[in-house]
């Protein structure tokens, strides 16, 4: 039986930028009462915790501190945002092995304080790190959960907002499968004002030929790579996704979100973890769902899966 707590807690593992700016957005938005965060790197913790706390008289009443892993006990949700970065000339597999050891040794930590936790990953690769999740803390499927593709989307969404000249929140779209290279957009599930976007470009004032759609896609999926050249990271709209999951789980609102989880059949893809439009509440996971696509979408979603099994098997997984 889940325990019931009194305050909405979660603890973040990794006070880097994205482990940081995640605690800003989570305090920002009276999304929760209590944060915890956990860092190797004590001296920036201390750092990020005073920074947070000096802002906390401009938003609703949360407690923000340096915790350990016994504050995992009573959170709801822990959020994972650690990791080790690229070393010059380090392949991605060998990056890879790395935040795998990473992950053996923070997972069990969680498991032995909370077994009842909802583990939300967000370090990258967030699909294959998912995956070994889920395998090492031996947690129920709808416990673990990856940021997935949640971003990627909301990219989407806003490009053809932009596109079409009308607000985002009337755009309704996903980007499925690996967060990576071989993600694909569902054209099939994307509708403008519960129109079929191929129905709507007729009221667009933008361009919606195939090409088009194709190039907006491409700008969404290599974002990340053009913020990174600018800026040197992303951080922003990630901690905002993991916001908005954080919401939908505490919150217990059924929201449909295409976040990373293992998969069991679906579309015959199994055993890998990739992003599908699921129900989100308070168990997690509640049902990942498997939506009409079409043939040539369910034939990339599986190259999608395939490639990431690869990179599991040379990792030994």
């Amino acid at each position: 039986m889940k325990k019931e707590l009194v305050n909405n807690k979660v603890t973040i593992i990794g006070a880097g930028l994205v482990g940081s700016t995640t605690a800003f957005a989570l305090m920002a938005g009276g999304t929760v009462s209590e944060i915890a965060m956990i860092d190797l790197d004590k001296k920036r913790l201390a750092g990020e915790v005073m920074d947070l706390n000096h802002g906390i008289s401009f938003v609703p009443p949360v407690n923000i501190y340096e915790g350990s892993y016994e504050d995992c006990a009573d959170s709801n949700i822990v959020i994972v945002t650690a990791g080790v970065g690229q070393r010059p000339g380090e392949t991605r597999i060998d990056l890879l092995k790395r935040n795998i050891e990473v992950f053996k040794q923070i997972v069990p930590r969680i498991v032995e304080n909370n077994k009842e936790c909802i583990i939300l990953v967000v370090t990258n690769p967030v699909d294959i790190l998912t995956y070994a999740t889920l395998k090492i803390s031996g947690l129920p499927d709808n416990q673990v959960i990856g940021s997935g593709t949640v971003l990627d989307s909301a990219r989407l969404k806003y490009l053809l907002s932009a596109n079409c000249n009308i607000a985002s929140q009337n755009v309704d779209a996903y980007i499925i499968g690996e967060h990576g290279d071989t993600e694909l957009p569902a054209w099939s599930l994307t509708n403008i004002a519960g129109t079929p976007i191929e129905n709507f470009c007729q009221f667009c004032r933008g361009n919606c030929r195939p090409e088009h759609k194709e190039r907006i896609f491409e700008e969404a999926k290599n974002s990340a790579y053009k913020i990174i050249e600018g800026k040197g990271a992303t951080y922003y709209a990630v901690a905002l996704a993991v916001r908005r999951i954080v919401e939908a789980i505490l919150r217990n609102d059924n929201s449909i979100l295409p976040v990373s989880s293992i998969m069991k059949g679906y579309y015959g893809v199994e055993d890998v973890c990739l992003s599908l439009p699921s129900i989100v509440n308070d168990k997690g996971i509640e049902r990942v769902l498997e939506l009409p696509l079409s043939d040539k979408e369910i034939e990339l979603f599986r190259h999608s899966a395939n490639t990431l099994k690869e990179s599991l098997r040379e990792i030994g997984f």
